[in-house]
């Protein structure tokens, strides 16, 4: 029955409208579920650690991390540093010194960034750490804030006392020549140092050259890339001034040496200097780039070339690497551009005119241009026997079978005319490569390859009396080597 003026509504429509109903708020009240039950883990994982509890900490920093689910984004500045408290602590705690270190230093990390809050899509509020995640996260409209950590110094009276440890740890296993231990403890130092807001990247650095000599690639690979993204360059200026009492030359820090240089000579300090140590920037790209090829990441390798070449361009060990890639990962014809690149730098560089001579001597079309880098060698340096290798086996011995089996066609199709004909270009090709073949046998008299080549050539080109005479060396090489 129709009640007059009331709408009709279908039982239907009603009955839907009632289950979305249903569904929103079922979300609404999950997202208010996720986000109490993360910060009061939390709290109860800060409160154990700070009691010493270390098994009620690291139950709930558990229990905290399967709801995070890595969103750590979703706490506000104050829970998240009293999660990386007790998460890095409890590890500390269970002898994870380096991972927990790791966490803390998170703190510092929090302290040094601005935080960007705002609400998500899924109507979340959100703060991310650093301008980087802020814009990776494309939540429009966040507001930029700062947040002062409240921990560090109990940070850093808990790391300091294992600090000393570590680094006597560490110098042990490296005069032990214990590499990969000595590189381990190193690293924690890093970690430790960066949680107590001392980074350093030092000691990550000694890390990286010390799990190459441990032979331990792939994690030298990641460190040394990673030195390269965070800007290391192991620059260390030191600050020096005379104290005028005693005339001693002290170290003191920048602000101090600063402010005492800008009061003249009523400071208590004269001739102010600074020094500074080499840079290790450039090792830190030819290094990384170097084991990533070895380990055969090839692209990642060649992003740090490229990126590496555009700082240091004169650098001939990068443009090498690059080449190397190219080969190893079977790019070609970058590799020929990039011999050409090299030798422009270095024109004398015999080895990569032979290299782009093997190159062009692939293609049966650029053997003149083969023959020009091969003799480019040879100019170099003309006692180079790789080079004289080059020109007679890869430019005029080339393919020597294909002309043997064209005049034997020709032979016995008694095509005469064009049997002379390819017998003759086969003798003009042979006996261009008689003067680089006579020069290695000057070089190697004793060598049987060179011995027997030159007297097929003398054979060939119907030079007699040099043929009797090769054929007598190889004769008595031969008996020599029984």
């Amino acid at each position: 029955m129709i009640i007059k003026g009331q709408a009709l509504i279908c039982p239907f429509l009603k009955i839907k409208f009632n289950i979305m109903k249903k569904i929103i708020l079922s979300v609404a009240l999950l997202a208010v579920g996720f986000s109490f039950a993360q910060k009061k883990e939390i709290a109860a994982a800060f409160k154990a650690i700070e009691a010493n509890d270390n098994t009620t900490a690291t139950a709930q920093i558990s229990a905290a991390d399967a709801v995070l689910a890595g969103k750590t984004f979703l706490l506000e500045p104050a829970v998240l540093e009293q999660y990386y408290y007790a998460k890095g602590l409890s590890l500390i705690n269970t002898g994870k010194v380096s991972d927990g270190a790791a966490v803390l230093a998170k703190i510092s990390e929090l302290g040094k960034s601005k935080v960007y809050s705002g609400k998500n899509a899924e109507k979340q509020k959100v703060y991310y750490v650093g301008k980087s995640a802020a814009d990776a996260s494309g939540v429009q409209g966040l507001k930029e804030e700062t947040y002062t950590p409240t921990t560090l110094g109990t940070i850093g009276n808990k790391i300091n006392p294992l600090l000393n440890k570590t680094n006597e740890e560490a110098m042990a296993a490296y005069n032990a020549k214990n590499n990969e231990v000595a590189a381990s403890k190193f690293l924690e130092i890093n970690n430790m140092l960066s949680a107590v807001g001392s980074e350093d990247k030092t000691y990550k650095y000694y890390a990286a050259v010390t799990y190459y000599q441990a032979q331990k690639t792939d994690i030298a690979a990641q460190l040394y890339s990673e030195l390269i993204n965070e800007g290391y360059t192991g620059v260390k200026t030191e600050y020096k001034a005379k104290n005028k009492k005693d005339g001693k030359v002290e170290s003191l820090d920048k602000s101090t040496w600063e402010l005492y240089k800008k009061m003249g000579t009523s400071a208590e300090y004269t001739d102010f200097t600074t020094e500074s140590s080499a840079s290790v920037e450039q090792e830190l790209y030819e290094s990384a780039a170097s084991l990533l090829s070895d380990t055969q990441k090839y692209d990642e390798a060649l992003a740090i070339v490229k990126k590496g070449i555009e700082k240091f361009p004169k650098s001939t060990k990068l443009t090498e690497l690059e080449g190397t890639i190219y080969y190893k990962s079977g790019r070609m014809e970058q590799f020929m551009q990039n011999l050409k690149d090299q030798v422009a730098k270095n024109p004398n560089d015999k080895v990569n005119w032979y290299n782009l001579g093997v190159l062009a001597s692939k293609d049966p079309s650029k053997l003149a241009e083969a023959e020009g880098y091969f003799k480019k060698t040879l100019e170099i340096d003309p006692n180079y026997v790789v080079g004289l290798q080059g020109v007679i086996y890869n430019v005029y011995i080339a393919g020597d079978d294909k002309a043997i089996e064209a005049i034997e066609a020709a032979r016995k199709a008694k095509k005469t005319e064009v049997f002379n004909k390819l017998l003759e270009e086969r003798r003009a090709k042979f006996a261009k490569a008689i003067p680089y073949a006579e020069k290695w046998y000057s070089i190697e008299p004793k060598n049987i390859e060179i011995v027997s080549l030159l007297k097929g050539l003398y054979l060939t080109t119907h030079n007699d009396a040099k043929f009797q005479e090769l054929k007598a060396v190889e004769t008595a090489l031969k008996a020599a080597a029984k």
